[in-house]
């Protein structure tokens, strides 16, 4: 004899129970959309709405930043002689001559890097971000850019205003410490990472944007336009000024990705869940 249909439980299409103590249940098939003209499908990839800011991210971030505050805070109380002076006179001594041939030739490439020249890169990124209505990831560009470098950066540079070493062997502003260039170069490096490089490949562009920092530092040190400290507070404050700008835009550049993988489903002429996680056998 079968049960009263009116007393048999309630159940999901996946023959779970429903109801406030039912376990969750797998996410619905995709349901048409009232509010599209085409009745077309609105994905609801799991887990695409409940992205929550990695708090490691976070701590990566703030790390960094606080360790260069914290040296500007040492080298304000005595700028022309903190604690660490002699290391940057022994390390400035070692970057003496001779100051040409291929040692020239490189660091004046990074120097035009970290100046105007090196302006084109982002903005050239940004537009691209922008024609492909990469909204989320146009913001990350732009609050780490602006804010890392005019928050950040100068921000330090006017706390401290470090002076320089003797005679640099290119035009400078005021301020030594930190240094713009480092900064500048360790920040790219992050955001470039976040917005551009798969994460699978992510170790080896952390590498290889470790060795272009490092490029950067020693070419403001041999060109005698920073001291030694300068650049490595310079690239730990710009490092982590792009690290938090991620993890601020973290759930925003999940949202975008899913709704990127949408689109190329939906040009492809296919399922969008079946394009973004096939079958694995």
């Amino acid at each position: 004899m079968s049960a009263n249909p009116a007393t048999r439980p309630a159940t999901t299409p996946h023959d779970r129970p429903a109801g406030p103590d039912a376990p969750d249940a797998p996410d619905a098939p995709d349901a048409p959309d009232s509010n599209r003209p085409d009745g077309s499908r609105r994905s609801r990839r799991p887990g695409a709405s409940r992205v929550r800011r990695s708090p490691g991210l976070l701590v990566a971030g703030l790390l960094p930043v606080a360790a260069a505050a914290a040296t500007a805070l040492v080298v304000r109380s005595d700028i022309t002689d903190p604690p660490f002076q002699r290391l940057d006179d022994r390390w400035l001594g070692w970057m003496g001559g001779p100051h040409d041939g291929p040692y020239l030739a490189a660091a004046t490439v990074l120097n035009w890097f970290g100046g105007p020249v090196g302006a084109v890169l982002p903005l050239s990124l940004l537009f691209l971000l922008l024609f492909r209505r990469r909204w989320a990831s146009a913001g990350l560009l732009l609050t780490a850019y602006l804010g890392g470098n005019m928050l950040v950066i100068q921000g330090l540079k006017h706390l401290v205003d470090r002076p320089r070493p003797a005679d640099p062997l290119v035009r400078v502003d005021h301020g030594s410490f930190p240094s713009g260039h480092a900064a500048t170069a360790a920040l790219l490096v992050v955001v470039a990472g976040a917005l551009l490089v798969p994460a699978a490949r992510r170790r080896a562009w952390w590498y290889g944007g470790a060795v272009f920092t490092v490029a950067m530092m020693w070419s403001r040190t041999w060109l005698h336009a920073h001291w030694l400290t300068d650049t490595v507070a310079g690239a730990a404050a710009g490092a982590g000024a792009g690290l938090l700008a991620w993890w601020l835009f973290q759930p925003a550049l999940a949202r975008e990705a899913v709704r990127s993988h949408d689109r190329r489903g939906a040009a492809a002429g296919a399922d969008p869940d079946a394009v973004a996680a096939p079958d694995a056998d």
